[in-house]
């Protein structure tokens, strides 16, 4: 029902505060015409003020629309999507963050009716998570302060104020309206959980149904992705172990793929998602996703982008009928264009053997982590034939598998010691000198040490799944201390956001009979001070005791066909979020979680490969670019 005489602005948003291009007051239905002149840039949004501190929103996107909504729903969207460039309610950042976000904001909510979207009421999402029905118990909170705000003289508890107090964050500043508190609640999603549910049921008449009926860990909301592009009737283009993420200049992901779902058996592509999760689809010269070709087979832990665009993807060609160390076999490095054209008919093999990381210096030089062999390989300013490597003979680093590129230009690189959690581990430093690779530091510590990430200080983060713990180190490679806990369970790899705190993705136990039903997101606070939460030191843990979840709302996992995860003879699965790789952040503070593996170790020997990615919405601080080598 539409509410008469509210004050509605449309703004428009870029890097500098947002400008009102037109405004207007609703009708006696609700109905709104707003004028705006014709502009370019940005993102527009509108807001609708109804007094006593209660304000909805609406993003319209990078073009004027019509006819647009603007409710308690469509609020939710705006502000977990936006809460990274929200500032005093106003929306202001990065084009190409605000574009992100404006796209994200489209899987939650349809703009002209106002109503969820059909990307969040349909599978692998609605009630495969309970993203959907965290966006209506929070719509239903607002419910309650819209009609607070208009009923005259309304006496009792007052929602409004009891919604902006529970929304206060710690020792923060009470936030002055409804808007803002929802933001408030996206980037302090852990605060005040039991309460802020409490509200949420407290409700005489609930207008979005269903909503929770449990009480979530934290107030996260999440989108999952688990299509490829590919033909749904073909498993051998589906998800099955992605295992890591490069976004490109564009904010596209580009995701090595593992295995064909449902088998052992090494897959032959590589996926490339647009910002909102949806396939790269080749128009305007972007890939057509999935890409095939390339020498692309059983891709593991290594992409990367280099200083022309072109993207490094590691092959470690694994499973089922394992292939020989010959073309097309395991142990190359793909290479392809910005448009996805494969730029080597079979990868390329010039010292490496079942490669894991990839990472490129400022000099394009191509450092991969080759695995198999031991040795650490560098494809001099991006040429495979001029390589060369360490050791040049002999034994070398025992299974080297992350690598960080220093602000100096030199390579921290874990030594993980096997894929097992009771491997002995290591670190290294390596520089260039005279077309060699040279030794700078090796240090033993830690169990199954994987993923490894530098922050803005130089401060090293390693992920080590075999003691279940966080280490960090200063640049000279001092250990500054080790950390567990916020949901800390066999970490597998280490993300820094743009405040410097570390995001760690969880594995989980790697032990027969041990499953890992109730994955999670790990926040550590970094090393920052100015952007340390109050009371916390570096390392505590910001995330719950959970971690950051996705339960789910009953309904059972399935593939992009609609068959069950486990298959139709299978067990149900209801762990929409999986075995982690690596959590990787996008330009709106988007976090990718990477379903590498399913969650039940002892039936996935001959089914590993997990299913997709799950998104969680506005949650981090972008990174900031190139912060490493400041």
């Amino acid at each position: 029902m539409g509410i008469a005489d509210v004050l509605i602005t449309v703004f428009q948003a870029g890097v500098e505060d947002p400008k009102p291009v037109g405004n207007t007051r609703s009708e006696n239905d609700g109905a709104f015409l707003v004028n705006v002149p014709a502009s370019a840039g940005g993102v527009f949004y509108a807001v609708a003020d109804l007094g006593r501190g209660v304000i909805l929103a609406t993003v319209i996107g990078p073009s004027l629309v019509t006819p647009i909504t603007i409710n308690e729903l469509t609020t939710v969207a705006a502000a977990f999507c936006f809460a990274q460039f929200i500032h005093h309610g106003k929306i202001a950042g990065p084009e190409l963050g605000l574009s992100i976000a404006a796209g994200m904001n489209n899987n939650l909510v349809t703009l002209r009716t106002g109503e969820s979207s059909p990307v969040l009421l349909s599978s692998p999402n609605g009630d495969e998570t309970n993203s959907l029905r965290s966006t209506r118990s929070l719509a239903n909170l607002l419910s309650v302060c819209v009609l607070r705000a208009t009923t005259p003289n309304a006496s009792g508890p007052n929602p409004i104020a009891a919604l902006l107090e529970a929304t206060t964050p710690p020792d923060g500043t009470r936030p002055s309206d409804t808007f803002q508190a929802l933001v408030n609640l996206a980037l302090n999603p852990a605060n005040n959980v039991p309460s802020i549910y409490a509200q949420s049921r407290n409700i005489e008449v609930e207008l979005y149904q269903p909503a929770l009926q449990g009480m979530p860990d934290a107030w996260t909301l999440a989108v999952k992705v688990n299509y490829t592009g590919g033909d749904v009737q073909f498993p051998q283009t589906y998800f099955s172990g992605p295992g890591n993420i490069a976004f490109d200049q564009n904010g596209y992901a580009w995701i090595t793929n593992n295995t064909i779902q449902g088998t052992p058996t090494s897959n032959n592509n590589l996926i490339v998602l647009q910002p909102n999760g949806r396939p790269s689809d080749g128009t305007n010269g972007t890939p057509r996703s999935p890409l095939t070709g390339g020498g692309l087979l059983g891709g593991g832990f290594g992409v990367a982008i280099d200083t022309h665009g072109h993207v490094w993807a590691g092959n470690f060609g694994w499973g089922g009928d394992n292939p020989s160390k010959e073309p097309p076999g395991s142990g190359s490095v793909s290479l392809f264009n910005s448009s996805g054209g494969a730029m080597t008919p079979n990868g390329y093999h010039n010292g490496t053997w079942r490669v894991q990381s990839v990472a490129v210096d400022e000099a394009n030089n191509i450092w991969c982590a080759s695995f198999g062999n031991n040795r650490v390989v560098v494809f001099p300013n991006g040429e495979p034939g001029n390589a060369f490597w360490f050791p040049t003979e002999g034994d070398g680093p025992n299974g080297p598998f992350g690598i960080a590129i220093d602000q100096y230009g030199a390579a921290w690189v874990t030594n993980s010691g096997g894929l097992s959690t009771t491997s002995p581990s290591s670190l290294s430093r390596y520089a260039i000198s005279d077309g060699q690779i040279m030794p700078k530091l090796y240090k033993e510590f830690g169990h199954s040490l994987k993923g490894i990430s530098i922050d803005s200080n130089g401060n090293i983060w390693v992920a080590s799944g075999g003691d279940n713990a966080v280490y960090l180190l200063d640049p000279n490679g001092e250990f500054l201390g080790k950390f567990n806990g916020g949901g800390l369970n066999c970490p597998w790899s280490v993300t820094i956001d743009g405040d410097d705190h570390a995001w760690v993705a969880n594995f989980g136990p790697m032990r027969p009979g041990m499953n890992f039903t109730s994955s999670s997101v790990t926040k550590l606070a970094g090393t920052n001070p100015a952007t340390l939460p109050p009371k916390l030191k570096t390392g505590d843990p910001i995330s719950p005791p959970t971690g950051y979840t996705l339960p789910s709302a009953g309904a059972e996992v399935t593939l992009p066909s609609g068959t069950p995860l486990y298959g139709s003879n299978g067990p149900k699965c209801f762990s929409p979020l999986m075995r982690l790789t690596n959590c990787c952040i996008d330009q709106a503070g988007n976090v990718w979680a990477i379903n590498n593996w399913k969650p039940d170790f002892d039936l996935d020997k001959d089914n590993p490969g997990g299913d997709g990615i799950v998104i969680f919405v506005g949650l981090a601080k972008p990174p900031i670019e190139g912060a490493k080598r400041k």
